[in-house]
């Protein structure tokens, strides 16, 4: 068992973190990773309003008597999100766990904190990473730039943004973006980190509530099949490469700095990338992906999966790092 001060913080078996992904972060494959021994995580803007999230905790209560969270990712939108009201939802629902991400989250982390919820909040860049630590937050989840989603717009890898991180904050840091299996793990924890949070690689597991097309296709990807998109905006997102990503990438290129979200809504409405969820038409819509669907291979149990990453990094750790030292 690999015990660090995050397992022990958030009473968790293995330090393995299922974030929070729009559209894929339900009840049944939260509940499957907190049953496989790590934390699962319901996407809280994935439910249309506050009370059907309220539904949605409660329905994961009934999967699961281990401990998961709720994530709320504070972002500018095409529709105004009553964040608020959200937040509150979650309190009421008695959530202990809540992973918040996007933009400042000093308004929700004393809201949370003073109701005895401990954040986890995910950021790129150790400037916010301080940030959230000041302003109360219990644990940090450091996205590098392999991440799907938003990936910031510093472009530094995890080789260097996990180190400087832990370097700086003194809260427990844990490592997003890159990563899919027991040699992930073990990276993460050599550079002090305590644990590791993954999106595209729970994508591809039996329980993700997600097309099969698409859990297949993440299988057979190469680490060169995903797209930064929205680089003009500064809001920079990684997805798939698949036709609708290539032409948003066209667009830009050819409109460069005079790029208008206008030019791009009717290619990226979320609408179709719940659709290619739904329906498994790849290229519907844009969907996250990040660059680790070039080390993801099959669609495993989250059970399957856990057990499997935990064992590889224990092995490394146990067995061939030790043998090198003379």
């Amino acid at each position: 068992m690999l015990k660090t001060r995050f397992t022990e913080l958030l009473g968790i078996q293995h330090p393995v973190v299922q974030g929070g992904m729009q559209w894929v972060g339900r009840a049944e494959l939260a509940s499957a990773v907190s049953n496989a021994g790590g934390l699962g995580i319901i996407t809280g803007l994935t439910q249309p309003t506050p009370e059907a999230l309220v539904k949605e905790i409660e329905r994961c209560r009934q999967m699961t008597n281990k401990p998961f969270g709720v994530n709320l990712t504070i972002l500018p939108s095409l529709r105004p999100i009553p964040h608020e009201e959200y937040a509150k939802a979650i309190i009421g629902s008695g959530i202990k766990i809540v992973e918040t991400a996007g933009s400042n989250p000093a308004k929700f982390i004393p809201m949370f904190t003073d109701a005895g919820v401990k954040v986890l909040h995910k950021c790129t860049s150790v400037r916010h990473a301080l940030t959230a630590e000041r302003h109360g937050a219990a644990v940090i989840s450091i996205d590098g730039y392999e991440c799907a989603g938003h990936p910031g717009e510093d472009d530094v890898t995890n080789q260097v943004l996990i180190p400087a991180c832990v370097d700086k904050v003194k809260i427990p840091v844990i490592a997003s973006g890159g990563f899919a299996d027991g040699r992930g793990l073990a990276m993460a924890l050599a550079m002090g980190a305590e644990g590791i949070n993954m999106g595209t690689r729970f994508m591809a597991t039996k329980e993700a509530p997600i097309h099969d097309n698409v859990k297949n296709k993440i299988a057979e990807a190469g680490e060169r099949d995903t797209a930064l998109i929205f680089r003009t905006l500064r809001n920079t997102s990684r997805v798939f490469k698949n036709k609708i990503a290539e032409e948003v990438v066209r667009i830009e290129r050819e409109k460069g700095v005079n790029t208008k979200i206008e030019d791009l809504a009717h290619l990226v409405s979320g609408e179709r990338g719940r659709k290619v969820y739904e329906e498994g038409d790849i290229d519907l819509g844009i969907w996250s992906a990040g660059m680790v669907v070039g080390l993801i291979h099959d669609v495993p149990t989250c059970q399957e999966l856990v057990s499997r990453i935990v064992a590889e990094a224990e092995a490394i750790i146990r067995g061939r790092l030790a043998k090198m030292v003379a």
